[in-house]
C-alpha cells in the first residue's frame, strides 16, 4: 500500500506542474475579469441610455410617453426644431443611436380614434445586440400606451363593460406540476429559469473530460518518448497498480480542476445574467415549491457522475496514450474520445435524450459519458432509477477498460505498441 501511495502521490506532483497552475489560476482570472467586465458595462449601459426626441405634439400623450421612457432610465434630449431631417442631423452630430419623432395630431387622432405613426430612426454603427435595444424597448413601451389608450377609450365609449373583458375574453391560468407538487407558473419560465442556472454544468463537464484525458495521453507519449516508462516498469510494483495510480492521480487532479471550471464560469455567467436570485422576482419562490432546487445529497450524487465520467475517460485516454509513438501522435489520439464526449454535450444542449428515437436512445445511452449530462436533471425529477443505472453503467465500463489497460501495462506491447496511420494497422 505504502508503494502505491508514493506512486499516487508522483504521479500527482507530476500533473500539477506550474504550468497546470498557472493555466487555472489564469483560466479563473479570465473568467471573473470578463464576468465583472460585462457586469460593469451592463450597469453603465442601464446610466447612458440617450435618445434624441422630436415632439411635434406637445400633448398630454407625448408626455406621458416620454415620461415612461424615463421611468426606464432613458435620458432624453429634446430638438426645438419642427424639421424632421435637421432632428437627424443633430442626433448624428451628437452621436445618438436613437431618435424618436413624435407626429403632431396625435393627441386629436387617439380621441377621434385614428391611428397615428410614431417615427423611430436607430443609427446603427456595429451589429452588435446593444445597437437594437433601444428599438425594442420602445416597442415594449409602445405596446403599453396602446393598452393604457384603448382601455381609457373603451371606458369612456362603454362604461358598463371591462376593457379587459372586452379586449380578452378569454384568459388562461397556467400551472406548473412537478411529481406531486404543483404551482402556479408559466413552463416556459421554470425551463429557462432552470436552463440558465445549469448550462454551465455540462459545458463545465466537457471542458475537464476533454482536458483531463489529454493530460493522461500526453503524460504517457512523454514517458514512451523519453524513455521512463520502461523505467517505471521495473519499479517492484505490479502493472495494475501502475494503472491505478496513474488514473487516480489524473482524476483528482481533473475533478480539482472542475472545482475551478465550475466556479470561474459561474462568475462569468452572472455578468451576462446578474444575480437570478435577485433579477427573477418570484420565480425563485416557485422553484422551490416545486422541489427543482438541488440539496446536499443531489450535489454529491452529481459529484460521484462526474468522477465517474472522468475516470472511463481516463482509462480510454490510458489505453490511447499507449497507442502514441510521441507527444506529437498523442494530439490526433484524443479525436475519438473527444467525439465520444461531444455527441451527449452537444445533444444535452439542444434536445431531451428520452425524446429521441429508441435506436438513437440506445447509442446515447451506451457512450458512457451521456449519463452525467442527465445526472442533474435525473435528481431535479427524482429519477434514482435512471441515476443508478447510470453510475454502474460508468463503473463496470470503468473496470472493464482498467482490467483491458491493466493487461496491455503487464506485458512488453505497452513499449511497442504504435498506431501507424499511413498504413492503418496497428503494430505490436
Amino acid at each position: 500500500m505504502k508503494k502505491f501511495t508514493n506512486l499516487l502521490f508522483k504521479e500527482i506532483r507530476e500533473l500539477i506542474n506550474k504550468q497546470l497552475i498557472f493555466s487555472l489560476l489564469f483560466t479563473m482570472i479570465i473568467f471573473y475579469f470578463i464576468g465583472q467586465v460585462t457586469r460593469t458595462e451592463a450597469k453603465r449601459a442601464e446610466t447612458a441610455r440617450r435618445i434624441g426626441v422630436l415632439d411635434l405634439d406637445k400633448s398630454a400623450i407625448s408626455r406621458g410617453l416620454l415620461d415612461n421612457l424615463r421611468l426606464v432610465r432613458f435620458q432624453i434630449e429634446e430638438f426645438e426644431t419642427i424639421d424632421k431631417e435637421e432632428a437627424l442631423r443633430q442626433a448624428r452630430e451628437k452621436n445618438l443611436t436613437f431618435l424618436l419623432v413624435i407626429p403632431s395630431g396625435l393627441n386629436e387622432g387617439v380621441e377621434k380614434l385614428e391611428t397615428k405613426e410614431i417615427e423611430t430612426y436607430s443609427f446603427l454603427r456595429s451589429f452588435s445586440i446593444g445597437q437594437a435595444r433601444y428599438s425594442d424597448i420602445f416597442k415594449i413601451i409602445l405596446e403599453t400606451a396602446n393598452n393604457y389608450l384603448s382601455n381609457e377609450m373603451l371606458k369612456k365609449k362603454l362604461p358598463e363593460i371591462s376593457p379587459e373583458n372586452l379586449k380578452k375574453p378569454l384568459k388562461s391560468r397556467d400551472f406548473v406540476i412537478v411529481r406531486d407538487k404543483k404551482a402556479e407558473a408559466s413552463a416556459s419560465a421554470i425551463v429557462g429559469f432552470m436552463y440558465a442556472q445549469s448550462i454551465f454544468v455540462p459545458i463545465v463537464l466537457f471542458m475537464i473530460l476533454i482536458y483531463s484525458s489529454q493530460m493522461v495521453i500526453s503524460a504517457i507519449a512523454l514517458e514512451k518518448q523519453n524513455k521512463t516508462l520502461e523505467t517505471l516498469l521495473t519499479v517492484p510494483i505490479s502493472r495494475s497498480a501502475i494503472v491505478a495510480a496513474k488514473m487516480l492521480a489524473a482524476g483528482l487532479v481533473g475533478l480539482l480542476s472542475a472545482f475551478i471550471y465550475m466556479a470561474g464560469f459561474s462568475w462569468y455567467m452572472k455578468g451576462f445574467t446578474g444575480d437570478l436570485a435577485e433579477t427573477a422576482g418570484g420565480i425563485t419562490k416557485i422553484i422551490k415549491e416545486l422541489g427543482l432546487t438541488m440539496t446536499t445529497s443531489g450535489n454529491l450524487i452529481l459529484l460521484i457522475s462526474l468522477f465517474l465520467a472522468i475516470m472511463c475517460a481516463l482509462a480510454m485516454a490510458t489505453i490511447l496514450g499507449v497507442l502514441a509513438e510521441d507527444y506529437r501522435s498523442a494530439q490526433s489520439l484524443l479525436l475519438p474520445l473527444m467525439l465520444l464526449v461531444m455527441i451527449p454535450y452537444f445533444l444535452s444542449i439542444f434536445t431531451d435524450f428520452k425524446s429521441l428515437s429508441l435506436p438513437v436512445r440506445i447509442l446515447i445511452y451506451a457512450i458512457p459519458f451521456s449519463h452525467p449530462f442527465m445526472t442533474t436533471q435525473n435528481i431535479l425529477f427524482h429519477n434514482y432509477r435512471a441515476i443508478v443505472f447510470g453510475i454502474l453503467y460508468m463503473l463496470i465500463v470503468f473496470i472493464i477498460l482498467v482490467i483491458l489497460a491493466a493487461r496491455i501495462f503487464s506485458t512488453d506491447r505497452v513499449l511497442t505498441m504504435k498506431l501507424r496511420w499511413r498504413r492503418r494497422e496497428v503494430v505490436l
